[in-house]
C-alpha cells in the first residue's frame, strides 16, 4: 500500500479468529467469518483509528496452513510481504487450545522480523483465568500476552492501547484523505484478480483458473501520475441459482458493499464467452447504484480478429445493454498487459466528469434552446411547460427540472433531455439523473 499511515498485521495459523478481530477493531464487518478455516486468502487493508491515532489495519490468511490447500504457497508469499512492511504485529492465538508446534514456528519467524509483537490470546471465555491462560503462552518467548474475546470484546481496548504505543509516529485521523474507489466487478474467473495484479504492477491478489478464488474485497491503493487510487478486487457474483447460503451469499453482500464504497465501476466481460444475462445483472447493480462506469473486454488476445472485429463486439455490447450507453469500452489482455495503459487515462477523464458542476448560465442557454426547438410535446391535449433547471449534486450529476406538471412528461422526452446533456457536456461514463419537480405557483 502507498497510504503514510502505519500497518498493524494481524498474523497468525488458519482459524484463530484473526478476522474476527479484524472486523471487532473496525467496528463493522469487512471479512468473511466462517467456522472452516482458509476463508481468507487474499490480504485485506483498511484505514482506522484508535484514541486519536489513525494506522492501517490489515486481515491476512493463515499462515503455515495445510499443504493440501492449493493457496497455501501464495498465502505464504503475501504474508511475507504484509509483514516486512507492517510497523507492529499482532499474533493471534488461540486461548482454548494453548500453544501449539505451529505457533511455535510462529513465533520464531516473528522474532527474527525484529519488529514490536503483541500476542492476542483469543476466545477467552472466562476472564477470570487471563493469568492462567497467558502463562500458558509464556514458552512462545514473546515481550506481551493480552487475553482477548473477538467475538465479544473482551480485551480489546488494552489491545488497541498496545498496539498504539508500538506505532512510531501519530497520525491525526482527521488527515486521512478521500481517496476514489474504483471496484472492479464481473462473473468469476474473468480476469478481476488478473487485472489488479497487472495496474498493480505485483502480486496483489491470488490469480487462479478455480472459480471463487477472491472471496472479500480486496483493497489496494496505487499512485498513477500522482494521484492515489484505491483498487476493489471483488468476488465473481454467481448465478443465483449456483449460489449457496454460506460463503458465495456472504461474498455477494460484500460486494454490494465495495460498491457502495466507490466512485468508478470497472465492468469486465470475458471476450471468448461473449456479454452473459449474469454480467447484465451484475452490471446493473453499478447502474441503478448511480456509480461511474467503464467496460473492460478482458482476454482480447484470444479472439481471433478482422478488420471490424473490436467495432462489432462493440455494436453487440450496447444493444444488449443499452443502460450503460454513456460506458466507454476498452479491449485488453490483463494477462499479456496488452492495452491495460488504457486504463488510467479512461479513469481519469471519467471521474472528472463524474464530478463536473455545469455552470448556471451555460444550463440555462442549453434550456433556452431546447424550449425554442423543441418544447415538451402535449399530455392529454395540453402541453407542460418547463420554467427551468439546475444542477443539484454532482457524483452522480443530477439535475432538476422545475415544470408545471411533472406527470404530464413523457419518458421519450426525459430521453431526450438527457442526450442533449450528454452531446453538451460530455459526461463520458457517468450515469445522468433527471427529477422532475413541480414549481409552486406564487400567488401576487
Amino acid at each position: 500500500m502507498s497510504t503514510n499511515l502505519p500497518t498493524v498485521a494481524v498474523i497468525g495459523r488458519p482459524n484463530v479468529g484473526k478476522s474476527t478481530l479484524f472486523n471487532r477493531i473496525l467496528g463493522k464487518r469487512e471479512a468473511i467469518v466462517d467456522d472452516q478455516p482458509g476463508v481468507t486468502r487474499d490480504l485485506k487493508f483498511r484505514p482506522t483509528d484508535w484514541n486519536g491515532a489513525a494506522f492501517q489495519i490489515v486481515d491476512t490468511g493463515g499462515i503455515f496452513g495445510s499443504e493440501d490447500d492449493p493457496f497455501t504457497h501464495v498465502i505464504q508469499e503475501q504474508i511475507e510481504r504484509a509483514v516486512i512492511d507492517a510497523a507492529a504485529l499482532i499474533f493471534v492465538v488461540d486461548g482454548q487450545t494453548g500453544p501449539t508446534p505451529i505457533d511455535h514456528d510462529i513465533a520464531d519467524f516473528l522474532r527474527r522480523l525484529g519488529k514490536p509483537v503483541i500476542c492476542a490470546i483469543n476466545k477467552i471465555d472466562n476472564p477470570a483465568k487471563d493469568e492462567e491462560t497467558a502463562a500458558l503462552f509464556f514458552e512462545l518467548g514473546l515481550d506481551g500476552f493480552y487475553p482477548i474475546s473477538s467475538s465479544h470484546g473482551y480485551g480489546i481496548g488494552d489491545l488497541l492501547d498496545a498496539i498504539v504505543d508500538h506505532l512510531p509516529e501519530k497520525h491525526d485521523p482527521a488527515a486521512i484523505p478521500e481517496i476514489p474507489g474504483l471496484a472492479i466487478l464481473g462473473r468469476p474467473n474473468v480476469g478481476k484478480s488478473t487485472l489488479l495484479n497487472a495496474l498493480c504492477g505485483h502480486e496483489r491478489a491470488i490469480v487462479s483458473p478455480i472459480q471463487g478464488t477472491t472471496r472479500d474485497p480486496v483493497d489496494t491503493e496505487i499512485e498513477i501520475n500522482g494521484k492515489p487510487y484505491l483498487l476493489i478486487d471483488t468476488a465473481g457474483i454467481r448465478r443465483r441459482g449456483k449460489m449457496s447460503q454460506g460463503l458465495d451469499r456472504y461474498a455477494l453482500l460484500r460486494n454490494q458493499a465495495a460498491l457502495e464504497r466507490c466512485q468508478l465501476a470497472i465492468l469486465m466481460i470475458d471476450a471468448v464467452e461473449g456479454l452473459t444475462e449474469t454480467d447484465a445483472k451484475v452490471f446493473r447493480l453499478a447502474h441503478e447504484a448511480g456509480k461511474a462506469a467503464m467496460i473492460l473486454v478482458n482476454k482480447w488476445d484470444l479472439v481471433e480478429k478482422e478488420t471490424n472485429t473490436a467495432s462489432d463486439y462493440s455494436k453487440v455490447i450496447r444493444k444488449e445493454i443499452p443502460f450503460l450507453h454513456y460506458a466507454p469500452i476498452e479491449f485488453v489482455s490483463a494477462l499479456t498487459k496488452q492495452r491495460v495503459q488504457r486504463v488510467f487515462p479512461n479513469v481519469e477523464r471519467i471521474l472528472e466528469q463524474y464530478f463536473f458542476r455545469v455552470p448556471t448560465g451555460e444550463l440555462n442557454r442549453l434550456m433556452e434552446g431546447i424550449l425554442a426547438k423543441n418544447p415538451p410535446p402535449a399530455s392529454k391535449g395540453r402541453a407542460p411547460r418547463m420554467y427551468y433547471w439546475t444542477q443539484a449534486a454532482v457524483a452522480p450529476p443530477t439535475f432538476v427540472v422545475f415544470v408545471s406538471d411533472p406527470r404530464a412528461i413523457h419518458f421519450s422526452y426525459e430521453r431526450f433531455l438527457m442526450n442533449r446533456l450528454y452531446e453538451t457536456f460530455d459526461f463520458t461514463g457517468s450515469p445522468i439523473r433527471l427529477i422532475f419537480r413541480k414549481r409552486e405557483q406564487t400567488k401576487k
